[in-house]
């Protein structure tokens, strides 16, 4: 039974009263939104023991880190060391992209390894198989593909991307439509060349049943993926992708109609005065089911540094309404990211979605800066690193630049901070060395 379902029925899981106690809301709150599809619990109970995290309305905004082998690097072993970076700084979900070397055994082992929800992309797996087996992904068949989904689901696998939006009538939108970027998505990619070549709709949209009875069997949740999502700032919502996001309006309804957990994949390039558009576009069209977005990027010239183009777009997108935020790292658009990559984006990832917590009204968010503002003015470094988004970068930068100051080595002894302590909350005699 699906976590969807048991809310509807008023039974309270272990996984819901959890999440509730960590996200200070209410448990019967908290089942009200599940119940409606406002939040997401992916938790495959082949998946145990697993830290459940909530995703949807009235709770944190989370983020995920993308990990994965490629063709040029298929060891195993430096993807591991990225698992361990993104749990060392808390990542709330993790997803495999996998499409080089043993893609199974990387997920496998993955899956031991992490104790938080973990997505995939199935259609990658099942691309690289037709390919090994037949000699091109346009000869994967449609049984190949609902093979790959069911076996993933029944290893453990909490969320699947699906680019079930992308049908025949979007891909006729993107001919005439004449974008700069056409499709970036691989996924997408991957579908577009087996519809055109072999002149059929997408098996995920054709057979839709179908992915909601192995999604409901396992109770994983489904993200809607963005086949479609712009590439190009030049792109950002046009017809295709809008067309796309209305087909996946539908296959929400769809989904909560089979007690099947879902939640919708979003942009992608987006300019800044579009970003929150987007987010009340989605929210409207897919009846507030719970948005995952990639960013959004809000520039397209600045690789290397895409990782803060995606801070800037995600803190924005967060503030609006978005519940769920893909990290981007520095390598972005130039190759595999290394672990330090992974560790600068995750960072950069989470910085935006706490920013866009605050203007949510998310108390805790608020509660943690307060704290650490009234630590900041103490001098008191042990909390202030205790409460900062990355501690690690924290004693980092501290050690380096040591000072015999009880302030930072930027000012030492002509602190702001010391110099009106002092003076404004004490006699109004000097006490420092310096004054």
């Amino acid at each position: 039974m699906t976590q969807l379902k048991e809310a509807r029925k008023g039974n309270i899981s272990e996984a819901l009263r959890n999440i509730a106690e960590e996200e200070g809301i209410s448990v019967e709150i908290l089942l009200d939104l599940v119940a409606r599809g406002k939040v997401v619990i992916p938790i495959n109970p082949n998946h145990i023991p697993i830290h459940p995290v909530g995703i949807g309305q009235k709770l944190r905004t989370k983020v995920n880190v993308n990990i994965g082998t490629s063709q040029d690097f298929p060891e195993l072993e430096n993807e591991l060391q990225k698992v361990d970076i993104a749990l060392k700084h808390e990542t709330d979900t993790l997803m495999d992209l996998s499409t080089g070397g043993d893609i199974k055994k990387i997920r496998r082992m993955i899956l031991d390894k992490a104790r938080i929800p973990l997505g995939t992309v199935p259609i990658y797996e099942a691309a690289i198989k037709a390919i090994d087996q037949r000699g091109s992904i346009v000869k994967m068949t449609e049984d190949d593909l609902f093979s790959v989904i069911e076996e993933q689901a029944e290893e453990g696998v909490d969320f699947i991307t699906v680019h079930a939006g992308l049908t025949l009538k979007a891909i006729d939108r993107l001919k005439n439509q004449g974008r700069v970027a056409d499709i970036v998505s691989r996924g997408g990619a991957f579908h577009l060349a087996w519809m055109l070549h072999n002149q059929k709709e997408n098996p995920l949209y054709a057979h839709f049943d179908r992915l909601l009875e192995i999604a409901y069997k396992h109770d994983v949740t489904l993200s809607l993926g963005d086949g479609l999502r712009p590439g190009a700032i030049a792109d950002a919502t046009d017809r295709p992708q809008i067309e796309e996001l209305l087909t996946l309006g539908e296959l929400v309804k769809r989904s909560w109609e089979k007690n099947v957990q879902v939640m919708v994949e979003g942009p992608g390039h987006i300019p800044l005065d579009q970003v929150e558009m987007n987010i009340k576009i989605q929210k409207c069209v897919c009846q507030e089911a719970p948005f995952y977005v990639l960013g959004p990027l809000v520039t397209d010239i600045a690789p290397g540094y895409d990782h803060i183009v995606s801070a800037i777009g995600g803190a924005i997108a967060a503030a609006a309404g978005a519940d769920f935020l893909c990290y981007v790292t520095p390598s972005e658009h130039l190759g595999l990211p290394s672990p330090d990559d992974v560790r600068e984006g995750l960072i950069a990832t989470k910085i935006a979605a706490h920013a866009g917590d605050i203007v949510k009204g998310v108390k805790a968010a608020k509660d943690r800066d307060l704290k650490l503002s009234e630590a900041r003015k103490k001098l008191d470094w042990k909390k202030q690193q205790k409460l900062a988004l990355d501690s690690y970068k924290f004693e980092e930068i501290r050690t380096r630049r040591k000072t015999e100051s009880l302030a930072c080595s930027m000012c030492g002894d002509y602190c702001a901070m010391r110099i009106v302590s002092e003076f404004l909350h004490s006699s109004g005699k000097a006490n420092g060395p310096c004054l």
